[in-house]
C-alpha cells in the first residue's frame, strides 16, 4: 500500500464558526470552509492525493437548492481549497440527502402512507449540482444517489459544457446498510420519514450490484465504488476482476466507528487493526480506498 491509495472524506459545514467534533466518530469533524482547506493541504503534505467533500448547508428546503447554488458550502470549499493546494485532487458527494428537509437523496412525492422518491425528477437536480461543482474546480464528482440515468446524463452535461476532463467516481454498488449510521450525523442527513431500501441495494443481492455496475460505467464512469467495503469484500472481488475498471471501496463510518469503540475496549490495537483491513481491501481488488484513516495510515505506512 502507498499514501495514493487512499482518500480523505471531509464535512464542510456553513453552521459552524470553529471544527466540531462528530460524537460517533472519534477524531473526525466538521469542518468551516477555511479550516477543510487547511485539512486538505495537510492531507497532500502527508502524501494523499486526494479528498472527498461532503457539505451540510445552513438551511434545506425540498429542491435542494444549497446543492447547486453559486455560492453553497462544496462550491466555496472547491475555490479555497484551489487556492490553498491547487494540486489536492478535489472530488465532490453529488447527493441531495444533506440539503433536502426531508433528509432523502431526491425529489420525493407522498402518496397517503407510501412515499416515492422521482426518478428523473432527481436526475436533473443532480446534474445541475454536478455542473456547479466542475465549473468552480472539482477534479472529480461522485453521485452517492443511486438514481437510475445520473451517470449518462452527468457525464454528457460536463462534456456539452466543456468540462471534459472532471471524472466520475460513480457510487455504482451502493448497499441499503445499517453501517451508515454516523455518517448521518456528521453530514446531518438522517431522513425524515421512510428510509433508503427502495433505491439503495438489497445486501443480499450480489447480480443487482454487477448490472448496477455495469450500467454505470456503460454510461461512463470513470471509477467504481463499493459501498460498504468490509462486508460486500466479494462485490468488491467479482467488480475488480470482472470489470478490470479503476474500483474504490469505502470503508464507511459504521466500520470506523467499530473499531474506534473495540480499541476504546481494549481488544485490539488500532494501527494493527486499521492495517489488516486496509490490506485486505487492497487484497480483494480496491485500487481506492475512502477511509477516515487516510492522514493515519499515509503517516502508518512510511513506518
Amino acid at each position: 500500500m502507498t499514501a495514493h491509495d487512499f482518500i480523505l472524506p471531509l464535512f464542510v459545514s456553513e453552521k459552524i464558526e470553529r471544527r466540531r467534533p462528530i460524537a460517533s466518530m472519534p477524531g473526525v469533524f466538521q469542518f468551516t470552509v477555511s479550516e477543510a482547506a487547511d485539512e486538505a493541504k495537510r492531507a497532500h503534505d502527508l502524501g494523499l492525493q486526494a479528498v472527498l467533500l461532503f457539505g451540510i448547508p445552513g438551511k434545506k428546503d425540498e429542491q435542494a437548492t444549497g446543492a447547486y447554488a453559486e455560492n453553497g458550502v462544496i462550491q466555496e470549499a472547491l475555490r479555497a481549497i484551489k487556492r490553498t493546494c491547487p494540486a489536492v485532487v478535489a472530488i465532490t458527494d453529488v447527493c441531495l440527502c444533506e440539503y433536502m428537509s426531508h433528509g432523502h437523496c431526491g425529489v420525493t412525492r407522498i402518496d397517503g402512507d407510501h412515499f416515492h422518491v422521482l426518478n428523473d425528477e432527481t436526475v436533473d437536480l443532480l446534474v445541475k449540482t454536478a455542473l456547479s461543482h466542475a465549473r468552480v474546480g472539482a477534479d472529480m464528482v461522485a453521485p452517492s444517489d443511486m438514481m437510475d440515468g445520473r451517470i449518462g446524463a452527468i457525464r454528457e452535461a460536463l462534456d456539452a459544457n466543456g468540462c471534459t476532463q472532471t471524472g466520475i467516481m460513480s457510487y455504482a454498488a451502493k448497499f441499503a446498510s445499517v453501517f451508515y449510521g454516523p455518517f448521518r450525523e456528521a453530514a446531518e442527513s438522517p431522513p425524515q420519514f421512510g428510509d433508503r431500501r427502495s433505491y439503495q441495494m438489497d445486501y443480499a443481492n450480489a447480480d443487482e450490484a454487477l448490472r448496477e455496475v455495469a450500467l454505470d460505467i456503460d454510461e461512463g464512469a470513470d471509477v467504481v465504488m463499493i459501498k460498504p467495503a468490509l462486508p460486500y469484500i466479494d462485490i468488491l472481488w467479482r467488480v475488480h476482476e470482472r470489470f478490470g475498471k479503476p474500483t474504490a471501496a469505502y470503508h464507511v463510518s459504521g466500520e470506523y466507528a467499530a473499531v474506534k469503540a473495540g480499541v476504546e475496549k481494549g481488544l485490539f490495537d488500532e494501527r494493527a487493526a486499521v492495517l489488516e483491513i486496509m490490506t485486505s481491501l487492497k487484497r480483494a481488488g480496491a485500487d481506492i480506498i475512502v477511509t477516515y484513516w487516510a492522514r493515519e495510515l499515509a503517516q502508518w505506512i512510511k513506518t
